[in-house]
């Protein structure tokens, strides 16, 4: 009772290298492409524009390229990779530019880009080159977007579903894309994925975490985009302070020489004069000190311009309650504030009148704080 014939015990036993090399070939990876291969790879609301492999070193920019510095930049020092290119239409009015750098190297690892689509009040749209190239010295397989959008943000007023895109869709369809297109290329996916992004780009990391928390294995968020509508606010208080009447406006220059004002007394606080006030919050500079004793100049503030320092300084407030509506900027800041009346300025208030216009809208689809159905890709 209870014993295995021995016949049958021995055909089990004859049995079980045969067992074991199917089971074997069954777990075997999935035979990786080649990198060209990869054009003809079919993704649902994609089209594969390009699929290159890139010898080491031999990267450069391609002309529609809009970053800062990306003529003069220099990548001779990026490993080989398979660059893929693809425009993905989830929707009708869709058109997100995107891109895949896939290292011949691989740590196994992803990272997704934000890419330069919140950039909407700077000179910069389409694909963020420099953050591809970063991750890619890193060993990443990594991914970017432009989120859908081109030019400044008037799009948004007769185009719902690119709101939708530059609010969480490109993201998800980036990063859906990627990991089929890191599948194809390595027989395998990601053991593990990543995003870090600030600013604009938390909009993307906190959806992600938010409404498609398996996507990433880890994230971070920085920046104050945790509550969009607020945000908004916050933005359109920076610019109207210091444009409340003729010579509000603080030029570029004097920007700098407020910030050395305020290095001047709070950097040595924390016991070390490094060019960092490491409390910001509890620096207590009053920009009154660098106001000018007689007529303007170049090394002081004119009393116009001190009250906009301290109302940057106070942040943006209900003013029948006082109730702080958004983290003021604080000492130490002062490089990063709007400047004088230049087309950056001026891209900045054509911005801020699209947000007042589709104010509804960004509430709906760009703020990560207020939930909705999850967009699902096809």
């Amino acid at each position: 009772m209870g014993r295995v014939p021995t016949k049958t015990a021995c055909t089990v036993a004859a049995a079980m290298p045969i067992l074991l090399i199917l089971i074997l070939l069954n777990a075997s990876p999935a035979r990786a492409a080649s990198c060209e291969s990869l054009a003809a790879l079919k993704l649902p609301n994609a089209t594969i524009t390009m699929a290159t492999l890139v010898p080491k070193g031999r990267f450069v920019a391609p002309p529609e390229a809009q970053e800062h510095g990306i003529r003069t930049a220099k990548f001779d020092d990026l490993p080989a990779f398979c660059r893929v290119a693809a425009t993905l239409t989830p929707s009708r009015d869709s058109n997100i530019m995107f891109e895949a750098w896939l290292p011949v190297d691989w740590n196994q690892r992803f990272k997704g880009n934000w890419g330069l689509g919140g950039a909407a009040i700077h000179d910069e749209d389409g694909i963020g080159y420099f953050g591809l190239a970063a991750a890619l010295r890193q060993g990443f397989a990594v991914a970017v977007t432009d989120t859908g959008r081109k030019g400044d943000s008037r799009y948004a007023i007769d185009h719902p579903e690119q709101i939708i895109d530059f609010g969480e869709r490109a993201i998800r369809e980036m990063t859906v894309k990627a990991k089929a297109l890191i599948t194809a290329f390595y027989g395998k996916g990601p053991q593990f994925s990543y995003m870090a992004e600030c600013g604009a780009g938390a909009i993307g990391a906190l959806k992600e975490a938010q409404r498609y928390p398996d996507d990433y294995d880890g994230l971070v968020a920085g920046g104050g985009t945790a509550h969009m509508t607020r945000h908004s606010v916050a933005q359109m208080f920076m610019w109207q302070v210091s444009h409340t009447e003729p010579g509000s406006v603080i030029p570029r220059d004097k920007l700098v020489v407020l910030h050395q004002a305020a290095l001047l007394a709070c950097d040595a606080r924390d016991g070390i004069e490094d060019g960092v006030i490491g409390d910001p919050p509890g620096c207590t500079f009053d920009p009154g000190v660098i106001e000018c004793k007689g007529g303007d100049g170049p090394s002081c503030l004119t009393a116009k311009q001190v009250e906009t320092a301290r109302q940057m300084y106070r942040g943006p407030r209900n003013p029948r309650t006082g109730e702080q509506l958004f983290s003021p900027v604080y000492p130490g800041s002062e490089l990063n504030w709007p400047g004088d009346g230049s087309e950056g300025g001026r891209r900045r208030q054509r911005v801020l009148q699209v947000l007042r216009l589709q104010g509804s809208r960004l509430r709906l689809h760009g703020a990560p704080g207020q939930l909705r159905q999850p967009y699902r890709p096809g």
